[in-house]
């Protein structure tokens, strides 16, 4: 099997979001203390993901290229590529058909959080499973009908999901957290576009389901998700960040740390970075992440 690569779309114009978003992507945000795309970007980092690919609009496109660069400084390869309009998270996949050159895949929503014990080597474990054909995330929400909902047997089977039902099946929301074999750009461009003009996720989802078997991750209480995508949310992600952060003194979802610990990147290295930080408390965090990392070495 292919080294599985990343994708993560990170356009839409956010208008929930309005007027934070009137001139900037809600990807680029704080999220308490770093920008929200380093949240799914750590996330893909954790699975084990070194070749990501970010998709966003031609307006914001130059910002993350600026905020990111190459990657090379997290050990990772970043790319670029441009959505010209939002037509879907399955559009996501044709664009980064060539990118991907036949490999599986991870696609993330760039304003979506995941984090709790353990998350990271389940991610790992997926990531390197190749008898799955695809694998997604299920949260229970007490909002149901703004997501897409999953109908699980008892046994924890999917049985099927539903975009926005009226009267949700179950209070499983499906995340937007997907694991694709190497066929899902093909898949994707078999879809027809919604009745709102768009490719949807679902409906690729469904598709899986008809053909094979499904695999559905059921986050349990010890995990949280964040749809950042409401003011509401956005602010409930930056408070649980910042507790966790303050009461644990680690930081969530921190890209130089995971490189560091996954030996992508050299102590040395994230001094340099550190330096660019110098006057912020991210900055002289990683300087504690690095006197750590060799104190444990030792």
């Amino acid at each position: 099997m292919k080294q599985r690569k990343g994708i993560i779309l990170a356009g839409g114009s956010g208008t929930r979001l309005y007027p934070m978003t009137n001139v900037v992507s809600k990807q680029l945000l704080p999220v308490f203390d770093k920008p929200m795309i380093y949240y799914p970007l750590s996330t893909l980092m954790l699975a084990g993901i070194r070749e990501i690919l970010i998709i966003s609009t031609p307006e914001d496109l130059p910002r993350f290229e600026n905020l990111l660069d190459t990657g090379a400084q997290w050990g990772v390869e970043i790319q670029y590529a441009v959505q010209p309009s939002p037509d879907g998270i399955a559009q996501a996949l044709i664009i980064g058909a060539e990118f991907l050159s036949g490999a599986p895949c991870a696609l993330i929503l760039g304003d979506n959080i995941f984090h709790g014990s353990g998350f990271g080597v389940k991610l790992q474990e997926i990531s390197v499973d190749s008898t799955r054909d695809l694998t997604l995330f299920a949260c229970q929400v007490h909002d149901p009908e703004r997501y897409g909902v999953a109908e699980i047997s008892r046994d924890g089977r999917l049985l099927g999901i539903e975009e926005k039902p009226s009267q949700p099946k179950s209070s499983y929301a499906v995340t937007g957290l997907y694991f694709y074999d190497e066929q899902a750009p093909k898949l994707a461009n078999e879809l027809t576009p919604s009745a709102r003009g768009e490719l949807e996720i679902t409906a690729l989802n469904n598709m899986y389901l008809s053909r094979s078997s499904v695999h559905v991750e059921r986050l349990d209480r010890g995990h949280v998700w964040f749809d950042t995508g409401t003011p509401e949310s956005l602010s409930e992600a930056a408070q649980y960040v910042q507790a966790i952060e303050h009461r644990q003194g680690v930081k969530i979802h921190c890209p130089e740390e995971i490189s560091l610990h996954k030996g992508w990147i050299q102590p040395e290295e994230v001094i340099e970075q550190a330096k660019l930080f110098k006057n912020s408390v991210y900055g002289r965090y990683l300087v504690k992440v690095v006197e750590d990392f060799r104190r444990d070495v030792d």
